[in-house]
């Protein structure tokens, strides 16, 4: 069978994308899976490289090269190709996209016209679950707990900012987080002290959105739950994201990898127990299907608060969601494995209603 990988993207956790790809390249079961790489750069140009049978060397092949005239030359190891041309039979498509227009429903309801099965979850939890303000929503309507926040739309900030000012000081105390609502990976966001720093950090997250959602700062552990599965949902252990420091941004994430894990997190039974029903009854409601990652914040008082859902994860080496599901005994190749399989099953159950 055939795997269509499918990363990069015009968002700005494309290099995220580049690095999940290549450590899912590296664990797929070759003598099952032939891969074919599609790459999306970073203007949207499809590009179709080779068929891989083995894992790659480095994840800087996976940046394709190609001639801009459209034809394969030496030199070049793709060819620009228009979207609908990787629709094929006996396939499946991976794809490990961060950020909008690769898991906030867009790419998934691209794929549904194609009439071709994808690994993860469909178009209204993938919308949903990336804005985060609609995620507030869905929580809750749910019951599950959540820091306070406001939402703030750009159109908003511009014609009266010291309403949207007011709304935020007058709900919230400093410090806040101001996080774009449509990118994920802590692109765009800052953490705030004052009014100023407020009004910085909404002129940056307004780069990446005109959505933004302004959130109350807690003193709190960081507490990430996987999840596995379309109707029968299993949940992993609850692991914590160790943290020296207030906030990590984009470079200690991924550049500088500053994070340390505890897998599993040192909580106590009511709390592990807590967090892995949030995380199922969340991703129930959300219509999730094949994996997701749920993060919470828990405090010194043992509160837990329900932060967000990310329906495609990070799958990089060290990447919280794939070493969740290895503490619990299932390895990457597996894993990988699992998720195709649950995507094929989402797929014949959608034609067996048609």
């Amino acid at each position: 069978m055939k795997i269509i990988l499918l990363y990069g993207g015009k968002s700005a956790e494309h290099d995220v994308s580049i690095l999940s790809a290549f450590s899912v390249l590296s664990a797929i079961y070759y003598n099952y899976y032939q891969v074919q790489l599609v790459y999306i750069d970073k203007k949207g140009q499809w590009v179709k490289g080779p068929l891989l049978t083995e894992a790659p060397k480095t994840d800087e092949t996976l940046r394709l090269t190609w001639d801009p005239t459209g034809g394969e030359v030496e030199g070049f190891t793709g060819k620009v190709i228009s979207p609908g041309e990787i629709k094929e039979e006996d396939a499946i498509v991976f794809p490990v996209l961060h950020g909008p227009n690769g898991e906030d429903g867009t790419i998934q309801g691209f794929l549904e016209i194609l009439d071709m099965p994808y690994v993860g979850a469909g178009v209204m939890s993938s919308a949903n679950a990336m804005d985060k303000i609609m995620t507030k929503y869905v929580l809750q309507a749910g019951g599950i707990p959540q820091v306070p926040f406001v939402p703030v739309l750009k159109n908003q900030w511009k014609e009266n900012p010291k309403e949207i000012f007011e709304k935020c000081e007058g709900t919230l105390l400093y410090p806040m987080f101001v996080k774009p609502a449509n990118m994920g990976s802590s692109v765009g966001v800052s953490r705030v002290e004052n009014r100023e720093e407020l009004q910085n950090a909404l002129k940056e997250a307004y780069r990446f959105d005109s959505r933004v959602l302004v959130e109350q700062g807690i003193e709190a552990r960081e507490i990430e739950v996987a999840i596995l599965g379309n109707d029968d949902v299993r949940t992993t252990l609850p692991g914590e994201v160790v943290k020296d420091v207030a906030f990590y941004d984009y470079n200690a994430k991924y550049i500088d990898n500053k994070i340390t894990m505890a897998i599993p997190a040192e909580v106590s039974e009511e709390i592990n127990d807590k967090a892995r029903s949030y995380a199922k009854r969340a991703y129930t409601m959300l219509g999730g299907s094949g994996l997701t990652r749920c993060d919470f914040f828990l405090t010194n008082n043992n509160e837990l608060f329900l932060n967000e859902l990310n329906t495609m994860p990070g799958f990089t080496e060290f990447s919280m969601y794939p070493l969740l599901w290895e503490n619990m005994g299932l390895k990457y190749g597996d894993l990988i494995e699992e998720l195709i399989e649950l995507g094929l099953n989402r797929y014949k159950q959608r034609a067996a209603l048609e």
